[in-house]
């Protein structure tokens, strides 16, 4: 299963990146336009979807992500952590200031139930 950092506990709010351009190194930001935000209840939603995301092969296809999420505490506060989710390697990169070590490349099934409707979610906030 994908695993998010402790500090996901404590989202409120997350935004939905769609990603144009890297990260081209682990922990780079992701650049593209936040095409929505989850808040609410949609937050406990989507990271539960995450979290049941299952472990799969990574695929050789260079690390091109198309989505990512940024998770806030608050409105005024930095990220606690930041995921790019590739679907054509199967991977995604973790980072932020209290994400472990052995969270920041997993990989994830993305032909997966749960990945297929993470990514639809993903859509319905902005341009495929």
């Amino acid at each position: 299963m994908t695993r998010l950092p402790a500090a996901a506990a404590a989202a409120t709010r997350i935004d939905v990146v769609r990603i144009t351009n890297g990260p081209e190194r682990h922990g780079e930001p992701m650049t593209g336009c936040v095409v929505g935000h989850w808040e609410g209840p949609a937050v406990a939603e989507m990271l539960a979807v995450v979290g049941k995301i299952p472990t799969a092969q990574v695929t050789l296809c260079g690390f091109s992500p198309g989505w990512g999420i940024r998770a806030y505490a608050g409105p005024d506060e930095p990220p606690l952590y930041e995921a790019a989710f590739c679907y054509g390697c199967d991977q995604v990169w973790v980072w932020g200031p209290l994400v472990p070590e052995a969270l920041h490349r997993q990989t994830f099934d993305s032909a997966s139930p749960y990945a297929q409707y993470l990514r639809l979610r993903f859509r319905e906030e902005g341009p495929a």
